[in-house]
């Protein structure tokens, strides 16, 4: 189930929220009836971010042993025929 909370309740009721990320689980939290900001266990954030890590690392190596560039709009449109099985 989606946690939403008001931010006050990282101070207040941290013991709730630590148990909640701790589970595994996201806390996405409120400002003013508007999101402001996401908490998540450690081991979330690393997974979350080794995966970008390991892409980013990726996509360096192959275009080391690759001369070709593409600007933003030709990966874009790229990306656009693909969706759209073009």
């Amino acid at each position: 189930m989606i946690q939403i909370r008001p931010v006050s309740d990282l101070r207040n009721k941290f013991p709730d929220i630590e148990k909640i990320v701790n589970q595994g689980e996201p806390v996405y939290l409120t400002k003013n009836g508007y999101g402001a900001m996401v908490v998540l266990s450690l081991d979330l954030y690393s997974q979350l971010t080794d995966r970008v890590e390991t892409a980013l690392n990726e996509a360096d190596l192959a275009a080391s042993k690759n001369d070709e560039r593409l600007t933003h709009a030709e990966v874009f449109e790229n990306i656009r025929g693909k969706i759209n099985g073009l």
